[in-house]
């Protein structure tokens, strides 16, 4: 820090297990990335490239050695490996993470029908391989998952492997864990902290209202996901109690 402020709360360390930053790279250039981490990446913990993007980004090697040379782990978006799913291609989706030296994978089912059970093997062959988030939560703002199945999911995914669940809720933050409003849906995410250790969770909540309301829940080193580029900064402010929206948080 530039200069010495009472009564702020103490930040994990890179590497941790608690407070967690995931930022979404939706497409930066290389020389984006550059700017990210010269004044960001103390903040970033991980980055997903987001959904399929990576696919058709023209300098992928380039941009993933960028984040390595910072040690930012990267993974592709849990959208693609449904794409490899969907056409019974998993083999080869193994094969593109080693081809790119990724130590980690997401796996998800918002978009596709998937029987959990092969859900869960699919984490398991995976966490042989890398390091494994699942996400819990469909990506059709129709159909809602009660609390007890979202609690019956992430157990089972963790015991099958994964190192942490993803709460779902898109880039625009208007499904899963949240009303199309973009409202938080509380009820759910307090019923699902009974059984969940929060740690074992990282909330995807790219709205500046939904991290304020999970920072002033679990408070400053909680794990959240799916923030852009440009929000890192903001929210580490809003963490630490020095932006309005927490200013009497930690006083």
């Amino acid at each position: 820090m530039n200069y010495f402020l009472t009564n702020i709360p103490e930040r994990t360390n890179k590497p941790r297990n608690e407070g967690f930053t995931m930022v979404m790279d939706k497409g930066l250039s290389l020389r984006e990335v550059e700017d990210l981490l010269e004044s960001s990446g103390h903040c970033i913990d991980i980055v997903k490239l987001g959904w399929a993007t990576s696919f058709v980004y023209p300098k992928l090697k380039e941009k993933l050695a960028i984040y390595k040379e910072n040690n930012i782990p990267v993974y592709l978006g849990g959208t693609l490996f449904e794409a490899f799913i969907v056409r019974n291609q998993f083999d080869e989706y193994r094969k593109v993470l080693d081809k790119f030296g990724l130590s980690h994978a997401e796996v998800s089912d918002g978009s596709i029908e998937l029987p959990h059970e092969k859900k869960c093997e699919y984490i398991q062959k995976l966490s042989d391989q890398v390091t494994v988030l699942s996400e819990v939560g469909s990506k059709d703002a129709d159909k809602i998952i009660p609390p007890y199945k979202w609690i019956n999911l992430m157990q089972h995914e963790l015991e099958a492997g994964a190192w942490k669940v993803i709460g779902e809720a898109r880039e625009g933050g208007n499904v899963g864990l949240f009303r199309g409003t973009g409202e938080v849906r509380s009820g759910l995410v307090e019923e699902i902290l009974t059984k969940i250790p929060s740690e074992k969770i990282i909330w995807e909540a790219p709205i500046k209202e939904q991290q304020v309301w999970f920072v002033k829940l679990l408070g400053a080193n909680v794990n959240l996901g799916n923030i852009a580029p440009n929000e890192v900064i903001p929210l580490e402010t809003i963490r630490l109690g020095l932006r309005g929206d927490t200013f009497d948080l930690f006083l």
